[in-house]
């Protein structure tokens, strides 16, 4: 029987800019940057807590032909991918304004929610991302 789920992956068409956008703007940390030859693993996780990792993968070989690949990048940048991630946090109002001084445009301002407070972003390839401050 299963016990986690460790690994979840966004596609990115550059993984530097991805590694950018999500450690020096977003303030995740790397968890792996390993140039494996025919690919590069990059992961990425809320710093001190590896155990749920981001993959930010490249369209391509190995899980999927040039040719895939190339249709593939087009929704990508149209945020169509079905990929996105919710990020926890304390105060969503102060976690909000970090990122914001450092040049991210948020598609929705923090907002009081059934849920607790949350906002919104796109990462420079379309992927949603919100952080979510749960009512406790």
């Amino acid at each position: 029987m299963f016990n986690a789920i460790t690994h979840s992956q966004l596609f990115v068409l550059d993984q530097d800019e991805a590694l950018d956008f999500s450690v020096g703007k977003l303030g995740l940390e790397v968890t792996a940057d390993v140039d494996m030859g025919f690919m590069r693993r990059l992961t990425v996780s809320v710093p001190g807590r590896p155990g749920r990792q981001i993959l930010l993968e490249k369209p391509g070989v190995p899980t999927m032909s040039e040719e895939t690949a190339e249709q593939v990048r087009e929704p990508v940048t149209k945020g169509a991918m079905g990929g996105w991630f919710i990020h926890t946090t304390d105060d969503c109002r102060r976690t909000y304004e970090t990122p914001l001084g450092k040049g991210v445009e948020f598609t929705e301002k923090p907002t009081e929610r059934p849920h607790g407070i949350d906002c919104a972003l796109r990462d420079p390839f379309g992927n949603p991302i919100r952080f979510t401050q749960l009512k406790v």
